[in-house]
């Protein structure tokens, strides 16, 4: 079995920005991709794909802003997103980078599309891995709150609350198939993360907000907006998706001109944990102009 040590042999950590200090866990020399965790998640959720998509691209899986080892501002409940999207902006430009690709999962994808949206010229292609932050109208998706959401929720906070390895381990499972893919060293490393007194108090701000109801309400999309997207655009949804199925991701690139659409088999929440070779093709063939999209 790999481990995160031995999927990330060849990578590289570093802490890059000016405004903003952030973790960012890379490998390649080519066009940047910018790989973009979940909430409460951090650069490791990329760890089994770092490496090999750095053979096509520079591959740069990155903390966000309150979470990992990034930067830990004051927060500002219900601007989470905005400042997101402004510390990729300041990573882009120290490293001279005019535009990047960007692959999001869950929050990364909602962040993605905000990019898409308020910062056009900054954004190569898309992938939208099971992306969240859509304000949908009612009634347009459906929604099954009692495996997605509402759990999510509950699990979140109870792993701010206490981190203990039980605790991180039912979280990480609310992201796959099967609970015997959340291996030990992945539940060590965000116990290690959750434990640490510097992250607690950021984190624990970041849950409430997102899943307790306090402070100002977060800047989601308005579905109607999905139209204005110009990047070329892959979702990528997965068969076993908590809260949203597959209908969900086709509906999202039904709405975004030109958008391809693929549903992995066997997966929840992470695909690119769950079966990283096939992730890293289908998005290398499609960052690489191909067509990848199932009719």
């Amino acid at each position: 079995m790999s481990t995160i040590w031995t999927d990330l042999l060849g990578a590289r950590v570093q802490y890059l920005g000016d405004r903003y200090r952030s973790r960012v866990i890379e490998a390649g020399e080519g066009e940047p991709l910018l790989l973009l965790h979940g909430i409460g998640g951090h650069a490791e959720a990329y760890s089994r794909n770092v490496v090999r998509l750095g053979r096509s691209f520079r591959a740069m899986a990155v903390d966000f802003l309150w979470h990992g080892y990034s930067s830990k501002p004051e927060y500002v409940d219900g601007e989470d997103i905005p400042a997101y999207a402004g510390q990729l902006i300041d990573l882009l430009d120290a490293e001279g980078i005019e535009k990047a690709h960007l692959e999001g999962e869950s929050l990364g994808g909602w962040v993605a599309l905000w990019m898409a949206l308020h910062h056009p010229e900054r954004v190569g292609s898309l992938v939208l891995n099971t992306t969240a932050g859509i304000r949908w109208k009612p009634g347009t998706v459906p929604e099954k709150p009692h495996t997605g959401r509402e759990l999510l929720a509950q699990r979140s906070l109870a792993a701010i609350d206490a981190p203990t390895h039980e605790t991180i381990r039912k979280r990480l499972e609310w992201l796959m198939v099967s609970p015997d893919r959340v291996t030990d060293e992945l539940v060590d490393v965000r116990v290690a993360i959750y434990s640490d007194p510097a992250n607690q108090p950021s984190l624990r701000r970041v849950f409430e907000n997102a899943f307790a109801g306090t402070g100002a309400p977060r800047k989601t999309i308005p579905e109607e907006q999905l139209g204005d997207v110009r990047a070329p655009a892959l979702v990528l949804w997965t068969d076993h998706n908590p809260g949203t199925g597959p209908e969900v991701g086709r509906t999202i690139a039904s709405r975004i001109p030109g958008a391809q659409f693929v549903c992995m088999e066997d997966a929840a929440h992470w695909p690119q944990w769950e079966h990283p070779e096939e992730h890293d093709r289908i998005v290398t063939s499609f960052l690489s102009g191909n067509r990848v999209g199932q009719d």
